[in-house]
């Protein structure tokens, strides 16, 4: 980061750790694992791939836990070296774009998922909707079932370029407005992605409660899968999947909002609970 210390590259008597934009030594443990366990997702979404030949699939959900996993190793560099201008970009671009990169994890509880497939690791949940619609039925939905698909990735694209873009120019800033404006812009990227995710939250509460008050007119199917105990955790987990990025984007936004060098920022329990689990 630009500053009075823009020639340190070491952690020295002058170039104190402090005075890092993290402002502490990240801690090898939990970065490792971090690292390890999204680099063993990304050979079994491999392996899966391969299997299944769902390759578009394979390959968004591989180059996602990629990215995680150079992230991570920046982290690991600047546990080394809290200076390092090469793990300070490596973790700020990678860990920002990657979680929005993964894509739909298909589900075996739904009818023709095996065939879905989208960039977005949020789009798995835009995705399910459709098929939930689809299987108990579009007529209680405000949109059509695939709209889901094209708006709100749509949305979720345009969040990726925002932060992807801010998150370049922060990581390559030589001066203050230069990091400021990487901020501001991947700050915009986050909060549109809030945005979109409580819109859609509101469309698929109302087709939930909608569906369910007309669940006497489901169909045989659609009541049987209804009663599995494997779709009911199956919702469960999608709820649980829906609540953590949700949080997860807030807590970047109250990251960024405080600017570079924060107290959020610096706060490594946080950033291991809130974007790491």
């Amino acid at each position: 980061m630009p500053g009075a210390y823009d020639d340190c590259t070491e952690v020295t008597d002058f170039c104190v750790v402090e005075a890092t934009t993290y402002g502490y030594y990240p801690n090898l443990g939990a970065n490792a694992f971090f690292l390890a366990i999204f680099a063993l997702c990304g050979a079994i979404q491999f392996f899966q791939g391969v299997k299944w030949r769902s390759w578009s699939y394979m390959i968004a959900m591989t180059v996602g836990c990629l990215g995680e996993v150079l992230g991570y190793a920046g982290r690991v560099i600047l546990h080394s070296n809290p200076w390092s201008s090469l793990g300070f970009q490596m973790q700020i671009a990678c860990i920002i774009i990657a979680p929005v990169s993964h894509c739909l994890l298909p589900s075996p509880f739904i009818p023709n998922t095996y065939k879905s497939y989208q960039a977005f690791f949020s789009a798995a949940i835009y995705l399910t909707l459709k098929h939930l619609i689809l299987t108990f039925g579009p007529e209680h939905s405000r949109l059509k079932a695939n709209w889901y698909t094209w708006i709100f990735i749509a949305c979720d694209l345009l969040s990726l370029i925002l932060q992807g873009a801010g998150g370049g120019i922060a990581a390559s800033a030589s001066t203050n407005s230069a990091a400021d404006a990487g901020s501001h812009l991947m700050l915009a990227g986050i909060i549109w992605q809030v945005f979109t995710l409580a819109v859609f939250l509101v469309l698929a509460a109302d087709f939930g409660f909608r569906a369910y008050g007309h669940r006497s007119t489901h169909s045989i199917a659609a009541v049987e899968l209804r009663r599995t105990l494997k779709f009911k955790l199956f919702l469960a987990g999608l709820a649980i999947a829906f609540v953590s990025i949700f949080i997860r984007c807030i807590y970047r936004i109250a990251e960024l909002a405080g600017g570079w060098g924060n107290s959020i920022m610096q706060n490594e329990g946080e950033f291991i609970g809130f974007e790491g689990v």
